[in-house]
């Protein structure tokens, strides 16, 4: 590593994995005496959201280039080719909840730059509940990881480190404890040292619900925005704390996650994925930057 920039090598090495202890994210600088950061970038333009709060997919992916290059610190057709290379297989890990799905533009535009980067398009798919029998996913040597942030019963919060869980047989088995045990997920083979990148979509997240799968269009607000990171527990966190802000703006008061969603912490201290305390994380703010809440 030079000039505070990631080689290919050293990207794929550690940054890839986002599950070594200690984890230095992309773009960190300092000598081995350095508290470990994770960098994590946010990105917002009021634009994005259309009538009825659809996104427009032409700004859409242009946030998604302009927050990858800043996230790598290249520009972004180079920043992709140092996510993937042309000899991967890619599968783009994305949410299908039916009250608030991956916008399929996000999807589109993800698939299309990892294409651009020299993958092949048959080795490239996008699924959500199929990737355990999907045969891209089966033999996928890459994941990109993308979701809506939202409140949750069981977890606190559907989150990054939530998202894989689809890859296990019986998701129920990893509920307990407000879902503590999710980051364990992450040290299955076909998960392990795959994940390049995390996309926690912000752009109209839900920010309370009560009961299972519950749905309020008044718990969901237009807050424009993206997080981007390798670092999953450095993303989850980041969008967490936003989360927390707007219920405090809203309730008027202190009105914690419930069930707290300790499970971005525990992935981090006890699963090695990343960092969760703000002050080891260097968040790069791109856009908007009125009512963000952090």
């Amino acid at each position: 590593m030079s000039d505070g920039k990631l080689s290919r090598r050293d990207f794929v090495a550690a940054g890839t994995s986002a599950a070594v202890a200690g984890f230095v994210g992309v773009g960190s600088v300092g000598g081995a005496e350095a508290a470990p950061k994770s960098r994590v970038v946010l990105i917002r333009r009021r634009e994005v959201l259309g009538p009825g709060g659809q996104p427009d997919p032409e700004i859409l992916h242009e946030m998604l280039n302009e927050a990858v290059a800043a996230l790598i610190e290249e520009d972004s057709a180079l920043a992709w080719r140092r996510l993937v290379a042309p000899s991967d297989v890619v599968g783009i890990k994305s949410n299908v909840w039916k009250y608030l799905p991956t916008p399929p533009a996000l999807e589109e535009a993800i698939r299309s730059e990892v294409v651009r980067a020299g993958v092949k398009p048959e080795n490239v798919a996008v699924d959500d509940r199929g990737v355990r029998t999907n045969p891209v996913f089966r033999r996928a040597t890459a994941i990109i990881n993308t979701r809506p942030l939202r409140t949750h019963d069981w977890s606190g919060l559907g989150t990054s480190i939530k998202n894989l869980i689809m890859y296990v047989p019986r998701p129920q088995d990893y509920h307990g404890d407000a879902c503590a045990s999710l980051g364990a997920i992450w040290h299955l083979p076909q998960i392990e040292g795959k994940v390049r990148l995390n996309v926690l979509v912000m752009l109209t997240p839900q920010f309370h619900s009560t009961g299972p799968h519950s749905f309020s269009r008044k718990h969901v607000w237009p807050y424009y925005g993206l997080i981007f990171g390798v670092d999953p527990v450095a993303v989850d966190a980041t969008g967490a704390r936003i989360i927390e802000a707007k219920r405090k703006l809203y309730f008027g008061d202190d009105r914690p996650i419930s069930p707290p969603p300790h499970h971005i912490k525990i992935a981090g201290e006890r699963y090695g994925l990343g960092v969760s305390d703000p002050t080891r994380i260097d968040l790069v703010r791109l856009g908007w930057k009125d009512n963000s809440l952090i």
